[in-house]
């Protein structure tokens, strides 16, 4: 399926049913009381988080989710029905914002997790709500409430707990297949990679997502190559993994801009662990003495499997220390 990001779509919930005017009608009662029930509260609009899906590609096939409204009260005190939720699922990391104000409405990060995104109207009360010891025939009701309605603008940003970023072609989905079951496209020209990449890698009995980032280029954080559009889905990563090619012969000037990009983006992002991986030494042998930098760094190539299982274990030391 298509990895789609972002989606805008229109949300509407049900209005509340109306209360209802009523009196009991029963023989040798000529003056019975008030029996008009509420109506019922009309559907909600919910979205769910559901940990099987990877995009918010449905959402651009239907772009418009309606709730029912809430039944009507009825005579001899029944109250209408409560209308059913609608509820859409999403990937997790999806941020939920209202598209009119801007204003952020809250974000699903848990398998099941939901938010209501649209409320349904409260149902109106019926005339037996309104009987006094002065009015004991009152003929006033509620009608039901309107329910919300809103365009809805939905965000992924992808909940990884590894992040693989770098130049394009330096070897990033490679890396990711060979440290997890994954299998993403790989080929021998920039730009391979054009939506993140996800895949699990086991370390003993803890499994850990690791996510492949496409390319990140100079100016990314303005927008330039695939930039914005995928530099958000690094935020929410716990560690980062750089990934360095030092066959080009400039691979702490590569690293260096890596991080000046996505400082520019959120400078709050660097300060999570990090290690390099200088790849592709099965062609370069000797180069990675060349790099500089104050960060852990670990020869490799994903090729071939070199420096591999150092790498797994120095992503598992940092994650499992939390």
């Amino acid at each position: 399926m298509r990895f789609v990001d972002e989606a805008t779509i229109t949300v509407q919930a049900g209005a509340g049913g109306d209360g209802c005017v009523s009196f009991r009608r029963e023989k040798f009662v000529p003056r019975g009381g008030p029996d008009g029930g509420d109506g019922g509260d009309g559907g909600s609009v919910v979205i769910r988080g559901d940990a099987r899906l990877q995009t918010l590609a449905d959402l651009e096939y239907q772009r418009r989710y309606r709730a029912e409204r809430g039944q009507h009260g009825m005579g001899k005190g029944r109250h209408g029905r409560t209308a059913p939720d609608v509820v859409i699922p999403v990937p997790l990391g999806t941020d939920a914002v209202d598209a009119g104000t801007g204003e952020k409405l809250g974000e699903i990060l848990e398998n099941g997790q939901e938010l209501v995104v649209a409320r349904g109207g409260r149902g109106g009360r019926g005339n037996a709500r309104f009987a006094t010891a002065v009015n004991r025939a009152p003929r006033r009701f509620e009608p039901g409430a309107p329910g919300e309605e809103r365009r809805l603008r939905l965000v992924l940003r992808l909940v990884a707990d590894v992040g693989i970023v770098g130049l394009p072609n330096a070897g990033k989905s490679t890396l990711l297949a060979a440290l997890t079951r994954a299998r993403p496209k790989t080929a021998d020209y920039p730009f391979t990679t054009l939506t993140p990449n996800l895949g699990v890698m086991q370390s003993r009995d803890v499994r850990f997502t690791v996510a492949d980032m496409p390319g990140i280029v100079k100016g990314a954080h303005k927008g330039k190559g695939l930039g914005l559009r995928f530099l958000r889905h690094i935020e929410r990563t716990r560690m980062l993994v750089f990934v360095v090619d030092v066959a080009t012969g400039h691979a702490s000037e590569d690293y260096r801009q890596l991080c000046d990009e996505i400082a520019r983006y959120d400078a709050k992002i660097l300060g999570r662990p990090k290690v390099v991986v200088l790849n592709k030494v099965d062609i370069a042998s000797g180069r990675e003495s060349e790099f500089v930098a104050d960060v852990p760094a670990i020869s490799a190539s994903a090729l071939e499997g070199t420096g591999i299982a150092q790498l797994r274990a120095a992503i598992a030391g940092i994650m499992m220390r939390g």
